[in-house]
């Protein structure tokens, strides 16, 4: 089983923001998101620079595309991202002619069935972040035995899984014996007073549990 990779979200509102924060974890990290927010602020210039800054990280652009996704992967490509997302909602067709181009993340929200997912892995796309999202967090809703179930149904099926949405530290040891690909954290990295202390935290963590 490998070791789960950690991921920063730059959900910020600006460039230098989500600059200040790279530039403080990217020997921390494994993969650097544009996050949606600062895309839709900054357009593709924030994965240009977060490129730039970072060459040996993984980069990926939350793009969450449902449409025209050929036209959106080639972007990102020529922007410098590996990596880009699409929604669950978009068809295969969308998320195939993005496959096309870069590598697919597809988010994992509501109403997909393992009928659609197998239509995903037999597009040749195999990575899905299971998601909760910033809505369920704020009602109160927690990580538990039933998200942990869907996390492993989807690795048993043939997925590479990243796991996000209010993760801490604390809730990695949860996943023990799981084989997560990725742990995305977001504000709880970028938000932070020392954001490469908070980074440190989740990856001795990581380390501590899979080493």
């Amino acid at each position: 089983m490998a070791k789960p990779m950690l991921q920063v979200a730059l959900d910020t509102k600006d460039l230098p923001a989500a600059i200040s924060v790279a530039r403080q974890v990217n020997d921390v990290v494994d993969v650097i998101e544009a996050g949606t927010l600062l895309i839709y602020e900054e357009g593709l210039r924030a994965v240009q620079n977060l490129r730039a800054l970072c060459p040996d990280n993984i980069i990926l652009a939350d793009t969450k595309t449902a449409d025209a996704g050929g036209n959106v992967g080639a972007e990102c490509k020529d922007a410098g991202a590996d990596w880009m997302t699409c929604i669950n909602a978009a068809t295969v067709p969308t998320m195939a002619s993005a496959q096309d181009k870069i590598e697919v993340q597809v988010e994992l929200y509501k109403n997909w069935t393992e009928d659609l997912a197998q239509e995903w892995l037999d597009a040749g796309i195999d990575q899905v972040v299971y998601h909760q999202s910033r809505d369920a967090k704020l009602a109160g809703q927690t990580w538990g035995e039933e998200d942990l179930r869907e996390v492993k149904r989807l690795i048993e099926m043939g997925f590479k899984v990243s796991v996000t949405g209010g993760v801490k530290p604390e809730v990695l040891k949860l996943f023990k014996g799981v084989d997560v690909y990725t742990f995305i954290a977001g504000r709880a990295i970028h938000g932070a007073a020392d954001p490469r202390k908070a980074a440190q935290e989740f990856k001795d963590e990581i380390d501590r549990i899979w080493g």
